[in-house]
């Protein structure tokens, strides 16, 4: 099928029957005046065939997309049918009053044999993202992050129990070097690497190996790309997660879709790597909640001379029992001093990172505080210290009391909160129709992409000459007719001096 290319829709027809009719100030005008759609016929020219006959010019297709999203209609049949009636609809797309509107399925066809697999849905959101950017609109200098969940297609009580390998973090190694190193300083032996663990399944039996370790997760029977999806107080059930970055002026930078079971401070490195790649050179400063305070997010962070600002976290201890800011440790002789003025001096690194300071039992014995301190069978007192603690104490305890902390934190509930909440209210983000990983990822991608397109309409229509001149007008109407009441009485008017 041929790629068509549709003639100017200011022809004759439109002009005399449409153009009169939509508002100047309709949503669809904002979106026209702000951007040039004809950036998508070199993204989808190498999907199309030159021979065979005409297609729905692509960006129809996507402008149907767009009304579907920004309009919050969700339905693409119910998007179909509000095009056929509503003129500032057939206006944005080029469609005379006396031209069919494409078929619903014409979409879903074109999604199943082209777009599915290209590139196209980034190649759309970068280039609105870019004019933007172009604009002014789009501020670099400090990000804001967070993940989301949107409910999957998927009944959370079919499910099946799965055992699966636990993935490999991408900083697992450069950790272990850390611990070695840590370990054969105190005279211990480094911790080996099975080698065999790089292989998760027997290749004769198919079977997970026992040497690799694994955990059970419900997979679901509908849509088995999606996680089971279980925080707090919200309702347990499967989702997926947007990952996402903005800017202060809430425009999306990057997001990035994972299953629901992935915890915030895992799907952050694909993400930040991404955008690393991307915008390092321009981004300073990184906001973001208490779920990404671990001491890898931290040292990455860092390491990339990029400031991160993250709220207070408080101590995950018992009632009635010292915090651990309470235990003062000395870098100089690397032991911790506890609040009886004793000693816990180093005793091992684990595999996963922390080392692990222990106390004389004979000391804990006769102390006063035993009860306050541990209830361990043997009266040792066992505290542990990541080996990258010094970069999450810099966050925590250093940048954290810094005016600029106080300046740019809160403005976290005005970028990336709004964000989420304005796309699951008004641009479907809260629950999906659709099934698989890409296919939610391409969603959240044009959702994003029409959030930043809204703002950016919006933005530039108020800053237009035009509507400067209005305002100056209307302003002056005001003005204008407050000093005639001023100086009216009924039929009579005073003149001024």
């Amino acid at each position: 099928m041929a790629m068509t290319k549709r003639n100017s829709k200011n022809d004759n027809i439109i002009l005399n029957t449409i153009e009169g009719l939509v508002p100047q100030d309709h949503e669809v005008r904002k979106l026209e005046s702000c951007i040039d759609w004809s950036f998508i016929y070199p993204s989808v020219e190498h999907l199309y065939s030159d021979f065979g006959r005409p297609s729905i010019d692509p960006v129809v297709l996507f402008k149907m997309v767009f009304i579907n999203i920004v309009f919050g209609i969700g339905s693409m049949r119910r998007t179909c049918k509000e095009i056929q009636v509503n003129l500032a609809y057939r206006w944005f797309l080029g469609i005379s009053m006396d031209e069919q509107v494409p078929n619903y399925s014409t979409w879903s066809q074109n999604y199943i044999r082209r777009y599915g697999d290209s590139q196209v849905f980034e190649q759309i959101f970068e280039q609105i993202l870019k004019q933007a950017i172009a604009y002014g609109f789009v501020d670099m200098e400090t990000v804001f992050g967070d993940s989301t969940h949107q409910k999957a297609s998927a009944n959370k009580n079919k499910y099946t129990d799965e055992e699966v390998s636990i993935a490999k973090k991408v900083y697992e190694d450069e950790l272990l070097n850390e611990i070695n190193k840590e370990r054969e300083r105190h005279g211990k032996k480094p911790i080996k690497t099975n080698e065999k663990e790089e292989l998760n399944y027997d290749e004769e039996t198919g079977e997970l190996k026992k040497d690799v370790e694994t955990k059970h997760i419900k997979v679901s029977k509908t849509d088995p790309e999606s996680g089971c999806f279980h925080k707090g107080e919200k309702e347990k059930c499967f989702a997926y997660s947007h990952q996402t970055f903005c800017d202060k002026n809430g425009f999306v930078i990057l997001s990035l879709c994972v299953p629901g079971n992935v915890h915030d401070s895992v799907s952050f490195f694909p993400a930040y790597q991404i955008l690393s790649d991307k915008y390092k050179d321009q981004i300073k400063n990184i906001c973001l909640d208490a779920g990404y305070i671990t001491p890898a997010i931290c040292k990455t962070i860092l390491e990339h001379k990029q400031k991160m600002y993250a709220p207070y976290k408080r101590p995950m201890t018992k009632k009635g029992f010292f915090k651990k800011h309470e235990y003062v440790y000395d870098e100089g002789y690397d032991w911790y001093i506890c609040p009886s003025i004793k000693t816990l001096k180093y005793s091992n690194t684990n595999k996963l990172g922390y080392k692990e300071y222990k106390s004389n039992p004979e000391d804990c014995k006769q102390c006063p505080f035993i009860n306050k301190c541990t209830q361990s069978k043997n009266h040792q007192k066992v505290i542990t210290r990541h080996v990258w603690e010094e970069y999450r104490e810099e966050v925590m305890d250093e940048i954290r009391h810094t005016l600029e902390w106080k300046e740019i934190y809160p403005k976290r509930k005005e970028s990336i909160e709004r964000v989420f909440g304005d796309c699951k209210e008004h641009h479907n983000l809260r629950y999906t129709r659709l099934r698989g990983l890409q296919k939610n990822q391409h969603q959240a991608l044009m959702i994003f992409a029409c959030h930043n397109l809204k703002r950016m309409a919006r933005w530039r229509w108020k800053t237009s000459p035009k509507t400067i001149i209005k305002r100056m007008i209307s302003t002056f109407l005001i003005i204008y007719e407050a000093n005639e009441k001023r100086y009216s009485f009924g039929s009579t008017t005073l003149s001024t001096v």
